[in-house]
Parts: C-alpha cells; sequence; structure tokens
C-alpha cells in the first residue's frame, strides 16, 4: 500500500480486521504503550518484523530515575530493580561524575540493566494484559481517513493481511516505515561516524561498574550484561570509515586502551558491529491518526543513556490519552498535547546529550577550556548541578500549564505517601486519575465515572487537593477548599462527562 487502497503488489491479501490501535514496533517504547492499552480494555496489535525471540544485543543499558517511576506504577520496577545493579554516580567524561543520592526519588541511582531484559518484562505484562502480537510481520503500507488507519501488512510467507485500526504508533526505530508513510521528513545529521560496538569477554574485571572516558582522539564505554560478557562501544577521530567496512577485535582493543589505558583482556568477542550516531527529531509527533514515538520520533548520540528512557516516557505520555479518547471519556483534541508536552522534551535531549559528547570528545584548546569550566561548576552542589542530574535522569521536565493554573499543574507529582499507608505509584497503577485531599477536609463528590478515579488523602497535614494524571502529572489542583461544583468541573473537565463510551472505529 502507497498511499492508496487496494494492493499494489499483486500478493495474496486476506480480508481486513480492525482493532482499536496497531503499535509498530515492539522495542521498550512500543511494548509499553501496547501494555497500557490492553491493561485499558483496549484491543491493540503489535507488529513486530522481527522473530518472536527477544534479541540479546542490547543498545541500551541504563534506566533513569524518572523511568523507574513510571514503571513503578506498573508494578515493574521491583522486578527490574532486583535483576539490575544500581549506581548511585553518573559519569559523563573525565573527571565529571555526578552524585544522584541527592535525588528527590525512591529510586535515587541509575539501574545498569541490559534493554532486553526491559523488553522482556513490559513484553510480559503486553501478554498478560491480551496485547495481540504479530511477529514476522512488516508494516507494507497505510492509509488514514478520517475514521481511522488502513494498515497492509505483509508475513514470512509474502501474504499481505489489510488491519483497520482508530490509530497507528510508529514506534519502530530510526528508519521507521510508520514515518515514511506518513510523509514526515527526519532532519538531522550524523553526529560521530564509524562508531565501533562489540560484546566481549574480559581477562579483567573493570574496577566500575560503567566504565566511561575520552581521551585525545579516542572515546570507549564498558557495560555489563550479567551473563559474562560486556558491551563495548568505542570511537576514534582518526578513524572514519563508512559503516560497512570490516571490524575486528583488534581495532576495538586499540581504541579502548587508547581511551581507557587498557582494554581488560578483551577475547572471545561474539559479535561486532560498526554505526553512527544522529542526531535528529521529527518536526510533528501526530499526523492526523498516526503518531511517533521514541527513535521514530527523535534519535541522538548515547551520551547520558537517555534514548530507552526517552522512549518510554513518550509512551507513557501518548498511551492514557489515546485510552481516554477511545473509551469516548475524553475529546480527540487531548491527544495534541503529545506534541505539545513530548516534542519540546525530545528537543531538550538531543541537546543535552550532543552537548554532553561534544565536551567529551572536545580537541580545540578553547572548547577544553570549556570542558573544565563545566566540570568545576557541576562539581559542587549548586543550582547548575541539580538542574543537569535533573534533566537527564527525566525528573526534572514539567509541561505546558494553562494560563493562570496553579503552580503545581504540569509538574511531576513525586511518590507520595497516601493516608492508607500506599504510596501514590501503587494509587497509579490501574492507569486511573489519583484525587488526592486532605486528610481532614470535606469528602469528594461521587466523580462522574468511577472506574476513572482513585480517591485517596495525604498522610501528611497537606491541605492542596490535587488530581494527578495516570501518567504522574499533575493535572490540576487547588490549595483552598474546594467547593463541590468547582471539584466536580474540574474532574468532568479531565476525565470526561457522564455519557456513554463511544464505539471503536
Amino acid at each position: 500500500m502507497t498511499g492508496t487502497d487496494g494492493n499494489p503488489h499483486g500478493d495474496p491479501t486476506d480480508t481486513v480486521h480492525s482493532t482499536g490501535v496497531i503499535v509498530v514496533g515492539s522495542g521498550p517504547t512500543g511494548l509499553l504503550l501496547a501494555g497500557d492499552l490492553a491493561a485499558a480494555g483496549l484491543p491493540v496489535t503489535v507488529l513486530e518484523k522481527r522473530p518472536r525471540k527477544i534479541s540479546n544485543l542490547s543498545r541500551a543499558f541504563v534506566l533513569h530515575a524518572r523511568t523507574l517511576e513510571q514503571l513503578d506504577a506498573r508494578g515493574l520496577a521491583d522486578e527490574l530493580e532486583a535483576t539490575g545493579r544500581p549506581l548511585d554516580r553518573l559519569r559523563l567524561f573525565g573527571r565529571l561524575s555526578l552524585g544522584l543520592t541527592d535525588l528527590p526519588t525512591r529510586f535515587n541511582h541509575l539501574l545498569v540493566l541490559p534493554q532486553y531484559e526491559v523488553e522482556k518484562a513490559l513484553a510480559r505484562r503486553a501478554v498478560e494484559a491480551g496485547a495481540e502480537f504479530r511477529y514476522d510481520t512488516e508494516m507494507a503500507g497505510l492509509v488514514q481517513d478520517a475514521d481511522g488507519v488502513t494498515v497492509e501488512t505483509r508475513g514470512p510467507d509474502g501474504r499481505t493481511q489489510t488491519l483497520r485500526a482508530a490509530y497507528v504508533v510508529g514506534a519502530d526505530g530510526m528508519r521507521s516505515a510508520v514515518r515514511a508513510a506518513i510523509g514526515l521528513p527526519f532532519p538531522g545529521k550524523s553526529v560521530i561516524r564509524s562508531v565501533v560496538l562489540a560484546d566481549v569477554r574480559l581477562a579483567e574485571e573493570p574496577e566500575e561498574l560503567l566504565t566511561v572516558d575520552a581521551v585525545g582522539d579516542a572515546f570507549a564505554f564498558l557495560a555489563p550484561f550479567g551473563d559474562g560478557y560486556h558491551r563495548v562501544i568505542g570511537w576514534h577521530r582518526g578513524h572514519d570509515v563508512p559503516d560497512t567496512e570490516p571490524l575486528d577485535l583488534a581495532e576495538i582493543k586499540e581504541i579502548t586502551r587508547l581511551a581507557l589505558g587498557r582494554d581488560y583482556g578483551m577475547h572471545d568477542a561474539r559479535w561486532m558491529s560498526r554505526f553512527h550516531s544522529d542526531e535528529r527529531q521529527a518536526p510533528a509527533y501526530r499526523v492526523g491518526r498516526v503518531f511517533l514515538a521514541g527513535d521514530a520520533a527523535h534519535v541522538h548520540t548515547p551520551a547520558g543513556g537517555q534514548g530507552m528512557n526517552t522512549g518510554l516516557q513518550d509512551a507513557a505520555n501518548l498511551s492514557w490519552k489515546l485510552a481516554a479518547v477511545l473509551a469516548g471519556h475524553a475529546d480527540a483534541g487531548l491527544l495534541d498535547t503529545y506534541q505539545a508536552e513530548r516534542h519540546p522534551v525530545g528537543r531538550a535531549v538531543l541537546r543535552s546529550s550532543g552537548g554532553l559528547v561534544r565536551l567529551a570528545m572536545a580537541k580545540r584548546p578553547w572548547s577544553r577550556a570549556a570542558r573544565a569550566a563545566l566540570t568545576g561548576l557541576l562539581s559542587d552542589f549548586g543550582p547548575a548541578r541539580r538542574k543537569v542530574i535533573a534533566q537527564i535522569t527525566g525528573i526534572g521536565y514539567r509541561y505546558p500549564a494553562p494560563r493562570g493554573a496553579h503552580p503545581l499543574t504540569g509538574t511531576r507529582v513525586p511518590d507520595v505517601r497516601l493516608a492508607d499507608g500506599t504510596r501514590l505509584h501503587e494509587a497509579l497503577r490501574g492507569g486511573r486519575f489519583v484525587l488526592i485531599t486532605p486528610a481532614h477536609g470535606p469528602s469528594a463528590p461521587t466523580p462522574p465515572h468511577p472506574d476513572r478515579l482513585t480517591t485517596a488523602h495525604w498522610a501528611s497535614p497537606r491541605r492542596t487537593t490535587l488530581l494527578v494524571r495516570p501518567d504522574g502529572y499533575a493535572a490540576w489542583a487547588t490549595d483552598t477548599t474546594p467547593t463541590p461544583d468547582t471539584l466536580r468541573s474540574a474532574l468532568t473537565t479531565h476525565l470526561g462527562a457522564p455519557a456513554p463510551a463511544r464505539q471503536l472505529h
């Protein structure tokens, strides 16, 4: 399918099957999104061109605080914490190492964990919630109209099938077929060429859990898989060759020695590859009924380990909005806030990760002086250090709020203790809004749709009445005792009017 109806390929085509949402791509972003939609009781189909087996060739190795909070709100953080290894410092380059123990979250650390472990947990959740997975199946094209999206798929036997959905989400990576199908450009450039990767065994165990440094013209990073292998990523400024150039272990060891001072006795490489690192962002994350998330929407350098984390937070932002619209609880205009809230975050991550890698590989005297100045600035405990840590870990982002809104509106709500002894993240596990009221204030009126709202009281004497979105950000708040009409109006604004749910189409 190339923008028109029909079957231009001449392959055998099955009949149309309908679903609520089609998610293209089963990486972490697509899996979290599919699990959220299925848990909300919505039909969701995941298309994945890879076979069913989850690859152990992970790209990402770090979960940041805000991502762990989102996973905690889905009941997954504790098991991942038990599988991974915490690290209380974020080392960026040279002497720049940022402590994380004073982060205002119970996840005041990095969690070193291969991406495939995250995928396994998210895939299990999505399957248990009822998401349908179609592996060895690629999206061959799509056409959207006012009522939905028609997607053509092609299976391993060459047979095509037509699927119909209300919405499609492209979570299919940097070379997104969904992005190409809706005609969106992916402007940007290659920042680092000829980056080398390998999974190797080491004769000597590194002193640190994550080992990273840049010296002269070389950069290297080491991270453990937990199965006896380590991932090594390296780059040498003077060896800029095409991605197709053959790669051997000797080159990887040489780059590592230059950057880290030794190669730790690397041997038995089970996989080696060469790639380039781009900085790119789609100008729009939504075109009609089609959305982009994760690497399909934005790619950047690996500095700071923000890639997988940003994609997972894209999914957490979009999933509850799609669920609300498909269930008839919100107008389709709510979906426009995905672009308004997540596109600026993606742009900020491009800037921060790009700035870090440029500083790490500084060569000219002025740029090295800038790196030294930044290292000194961030080594203290001042506002600059806190701001950088908050941005890299994701806890510092806030979303735009309407003019005149309460200052909390759009901010991340910490995992506060509630009067019944539970935590906010536990209250969010049903995918509902959470209304937190003073412990000794008037009772909240019965909401128009109790299946969309969990009510709770502050464990503290706080007097704020706060409505928390399903993704853990403040939707509405007031510091004065609201009248029943005021509160009912706020709930109706955010949860929807008491009307029958619309049918999926």
